[in-house]
């Protein structure tokens, strides 16, 4: 049984695995074109890099040039003053080589860790803005893999292999020209093979470009595992999965291996053929330049500085195949990390928005329908109008809307049809900004960042002193708490608050809010999850939370929010019922004090068995 479980996991995992996330192209120099978009403002450097590089160049073609000279004229005329300017000017052009290629690798790695700098930022900034409807579909993992891997691959092709190129290039260039001028007939013998090296490079890139983009994919779940697994090792251990964790792991890593391995496979195969051919040309003009030596038409100088510069030839062809398959995996990493880039948020500031004044908090909708996918709506043409100052409790069954209603008064989604309005003005004609900094918002897991609790507070105010974040955790009682710690308000916390409990947790997220001062609070299941004690310490802290402004509470457990101005009952994406605490409860047979019996019976219950 525990045998079919797992291989029925392991399955499912390579379902979700084999799924690309991207539709797979052919090489698109469109790509290529954005990618060196980002160089351009560099271009200043880039320029100088170049130059650097043209004059390694030169002075790596003049070096063998000096040797021939030297062998030509100095040593076989015994002509010892020219052997010493000969050798004078190596040193020369050697140092100048020298000096030339560390400058040129030291603007290009500058060069590369600013636009790797500035690729980066783009996409951390346009994620940041992207709809809640992008996050639904995609796990942590993979997006984290889209701003590392991905990236890095990009950077690394603009970076020195792009520079690297052009400088091989003009390398290749110049050789041609140069053997051709030291002898046409050992010139067409080197580059008779060319065409077979062009040939069998050219349709080897197909089946490795496919190959790249499932590395890639893989290595995306991969991390999105590893993601799931930090994130959710309490879970593995309670339910003791860590080996099933484990085996899914081992065959998605065997799976990465194979891939890496295969693709590197295909990938090298060419340099072999390559090596052979290069061999093979650089035999051939051994031979026939030897043969000319003897029969007196070629000079000694001659043949070596042609071998040099045919020796000097295979290593830009080499590279210029290798480069080829770089630009496919970049090419790979670009179709990706330029999908992120090009989503376009659903919910975004439109260009004629209005900056949203101070808000009184009215808050009206007026006949919403919403679904987050398109057959299946969760709101069904729901109207209501909350006076400023009032508090709203939105009751109901898991699942029944309640939190898709918050989720459109803090526009993190558009309604599907309808208009909801702020104080008279349609959230899509003012900007998100000045919405959302009017806003307060607690969520049943509160997010804690790494940092001291006092900064952590401070995220609802960044210039808040330090007697307004006093104050704003005294009005939430976690001040007593706090100061318990070792360094009060300096206390560091570690990632998501991990140090911190729950009900400490929760705290910190309401004096965060208070701190934040919105004119529309909201408290989505903000103390669903905490021990009692902690929540009559925010219950009390509530009557000061709430007072002079629009608040909405979602909250299973009915005693938070009996005291609610109104109560809204929701069920099935409509509301079923509206009234006070005391008004719902006359009705016999209403869903509200269906609810609230049923709580009332748990509770009771549990006092029994406790006694007994």
């Amino acid at each position: 049984m525990a045998d079919n479980q797992t291989a029925a996991t392991e399955n499912l995992f390579d379902v979700e695995e084999e799924q690309p996330e991207t539709e797979q192209k052919a090489f698109d120099s469109h790509l290529f074109q954005r990618m060196l978009k980002y160089i351009l403002p560099y271009r200043k450097s880039a320029s100088l890099a170049a130059a650097f590089v043209s004059l390694k160049t030169l002075m790596s073609v003049l070096e063998p040039l000096i040797v021939k000279n030297a062998i030509d004229h100095g040593i076989s005329n015994f002509d010892y003053p020219y052997l010493v300017k000969m050798t004078a000017l190596y040193f020369l052009v050697s140092c100048i080589s020298w000096f030339s290629n560390r400058t040129q690798s030291l603007i290009i790695n500058q060069t590369g860790a600013k636009v790797l700098y500035d690729l980066r930022r783009q996409l951390f900034e346009h994620i940041q803005k992207l709809s809640f409807n992008f996050y639904d579909s995609r796990p942590v993992g993979k997006i984290i893999a889209r701003l590392t891997t991905d990236v890095n691959r990009i950077a690394e092709l603009i970076n020195g292999s792009l520079i690297n190129i052009l400088s091989q290039l003009l390398m290749l260039i110049v050789l041609i020209v140069m053997m051709l001028v030291l002898d046409v007939q050992l010139a067409l013998i080197s580059f008779s093979l060319i065409p077979f090296i062009a040939f069998f490079v050219y349709f080897e890139h197909g089946p490795l470009k496919g190959l790249w983009m499932k590395y890639r994919r893989i290595g995306s779940s991969i991390t999105a595992h590893l993601n799931e697994t930090v994130t959710g090792i309490q879970v593995i251990q309670a339910f003791s999965r860590e080996k099933i964790n484990t085996r899914k792991f081992a065959a998605l890593n065997e799976r990465y291996r194979k891939s890496y391995l295969k693709s590197v496979f295909v990938e090298i195969l060419a340099w072999p053929v390559i090596d052979i051919t290069c061999a093979l040309a650089t035999a051939l003009v051994f031979f026939f330049g030897s043969k000319r030596i003897i029969e007196g038409t070629l000079s000694f100088g001659t043949l070596y500085a042609f071998y040099t510069y045919l020796n000097k030839f295979w290593s830009p062809l080499s590279t210029i195949s290798k480069f080829y398959s770089q630009l496919l995996s970049a090419n790979a990493s670009a179709e990706r990390v330029f999908e992120f880039l090009d989503f376009e948020p659903l919910v975004r500031d439109l260009p004629q928005a209005i900056t949203l004044p101070a808000i009184r908090g009215e808050v009206e909708f007026d006949h919403i329908t919403f679904a987050y996918q398109a057959d299946r709506p969760v709101l069904h043409d729901v109207s209501f109008l909350i006076k400023p100052g009032s508090t709203i409790a939105l009751v109901g069954p898991t699942g029944a809307g309640k939190s898709t209603i918050i989720n459109l008064i803090a526009r993190f989604y558009d309604p599907s049809a309808g208009t909801v309005r702020i104080d008279g003005h349609d959230l899509r004609d003012v900007t998100l900004q000045s919405l959302r900094s009017q806003l307060g918002i607690v969520l049943q897991d509160s997010f804690i960042f790494s940092g001291t609790i006092g900064e952590n507070i401070r995220y609802g105010k960044l210039d808040a002193t330090e007697a307004e974040i006093e104050a704003a955790a005294k009005a939430a009682n976690a001040h007593g708490f706090i100061q318990r710690m070792e360094l009060g308000y300096a206390s560091v916390t570690e990632e998501r608050g991990s140090t911190l409990s729950t009900g400490q947790r929760q705290l910190i997220a309401f004096a965060r809010a208070i701190l934040s001062d919105p004119r529309i609070l909201i408290l989505d299941e903000a103390t669903s999850s905490i021990d009692t004690e902690t929540e009559l310490l925010i219950q009390k802290a509530l009557a000061t939370i709430l007072k002079d402004r629009t608040s909405f509470i979602i909250a299973h457990r009915l005693s938070t929010v009996r005291n609610a101005d109104l109560i809204m009952v929701i069920d099935h994406g409509e509301i079923q019922e509206v009234g006070t605490h005391l008004a719902l409860l006359q009705n016999p047979n209403g869903i509200y004090r269906r609810l609230y019996e049923t709580q009332y019976a748990q509770q009771e219950k549990m006092m029994l068995d406790f006694i007994a």
